[in-house]
């Protein structure tokens, strides 16, 4: 038996010496009794060092001067602070150097007396770590204010070059001031880079293609206009004053979706209900989107129910309306269908184009921002119309549809409670 017992402790020693960990033991009062090797590289001693001094000594302050006090109110009271709980605690090296470990405290009764075992797992790693993630993440701040400035720089740009027209384009100015304001508390609000990255990036491609093209038309138009001095070059003239006009119309535009969309996202977007006659105001906007048609395109309105009248925000419905319009012109060759249901307590509009369609596998994104489907990357846009459409029609507590069929066409169902019924 004794043998045996031996054979044990033999064993037992060899288990400690060789573990990863640190393990120390100590009596009541706290005097080192064992240390394995692995403590005593740890702290940078030989274990003959601390064998039979307190265990203290490997303590920086305060835990130095308040390990006796704690010690004895444990062996006094058996309130367990670290004993039978563990916690991270601090070393202090040989070197005076100070390290984070997590400490283990069992209490054991060993040959009828009370010792103390502690198990030490250096944390200087993960606090390195810790200290590296801290590290990134101010720098990815960095990166984050950095990303922001730059695209307000793009777009402080954008808005300097536009100012040479603002004879013409008084209205427009005005809009790209409410825009920079909109962009900069946009910007403000993004907490997460992923999106403001994606934002960026979006944003840059499509704004380098959308206003190139416009200012590149205004720029070679005006250098040609100055070429026509005679009377008899005034239709020469005109012609190019025209390219101005429409190229500026298109960048107002442009910047007028990315000022609803601003608003809408800061909730900044107020409902003013008036009494609205649907009827007569789809016959306003079908004559304002007139001087979009192609040759042989015509608008084809048609109204179903007896009361035209209705209750609602005039401003947006006209949006709503206006852009669904101006898209079945633009991706259709072919005559526009304007149909209005009324009912009771609501209407449906329903827009239909015999146009290019949308291809199935986009019509999950259609309504997605900056969105465009992959058969009209050769015809202006800038992938907002829709989905801000889709947020005024919510807006209004209503819901809008879509059914489309690729080289055939898309039809837009969008029905809006009347706000008298929904109260």
């Amino acid at each position: 038996m004794a043998n045996n017992n031996s054979d044990l402790l033999l064993q037992l020693e060899a288990i400690i010496d060789t573990a990863i960990d640190g393990i120390l033991t100590i009596d009541t009062r706290g005097n080192v009794e064992r240390m394995n090797p692995a403590a005593a590289s740890l702290f940078g001693y030989n274990t003959e060092e601390v064998i039979g001094n307190n265990i203290k000594m490997l303590m920086p302050e305060p835990y130095h001067s308040e390990h006796d006090g704690y010690l004895h109110k444990y062996n006094t009271t058996k309130v367990p602070h670290i004993i039978g709980i563990g916690r991270e605690v601090k070393g202090q090296k040989k070197n005076g150097e100070i390290f984070p470990f997590r400490l283990a405290v069992s209490e054991v009764i060993l040959n009828d007396r009370m010792i103390y075992t502690g198990v030490i797992h250096d944390l200087s790693d993960v606090k390195e770590a810790e200290n590296q993630i801290i590290k990134l993440n101010k720098s990815l701040e960095k990166t984050v204010s950095e990303r922001t400035y730059e695209l307000e720089s793009t777009i402080n740009k954008l808005l300097q070059t536009n100012k040479a027209y603002e004879s013409e384009i008084k209205e427009r100015l005005i809009a790209e001031q409410k825009l920079k304001e909109s962009e900069i508390e946009l910007t403000k609000s993004l907490s997460k880079e992923k999106e403001l990255n994606e934002m960026k990036s979006r944003f840059v491609s499509m704004a380098s293609h959308e206003f190139r093209t416009p200012l590149t038309s205004i720029l070679s138009s005006a250098a040609i206009i100055g070429r026509y001095e005679k009377e008899d070059q005034q239709d020469k003239r005109e012609k190019h004053i025209n390219r101005i006009k429409s190229s500026v119309a298109n960048l107002t535009g442009i910047l007028n979706d990315f000022l609803s969309l601003s608003k809408i996202e800061e909730g900044r977007v107020e409902i003013n209900l008036v009494e609205l006659n649907l009827d007569l105001l789809c016959h306003e906007i079908i004559e304002d989107t007139k001087q979009l048609l192609k040759s042989d395109q015509k608008i084809i309105h048609t109204v179903h129910g007896e009361n035209p009248r209705t209750i609602i925000d005039e401003r947006i419905l006209r949006n709503i309306v206006f852009n669904l319009i101006s898209n079945a012109i633009k991706y259709s060759d072919k005559d526009v269908f304007c149909d209005i249901h009324f009912h009771e307590d609501h209407f449906e509009l329903i827009i239909k184009d015999q146009g290019i369609g949308i291809p199935i596998e986009d019509q999950k994104y259609l309504f997605t921002r900056f969105f465009r489907a992959g058969n009209v990357t050769n015809i202006q846009g800038t992938g907002l119309g829709l989905n801000i459409v889709k947020r005024y029609v919510e807006l209004l507590g209503g819901q809008i549809k879509f059914e489309s069929e690729h080289e055939v066409g898309t039809t837009f169902f969008v029905t809006i409670p009347n706000a008298e019924h929904s109260k």
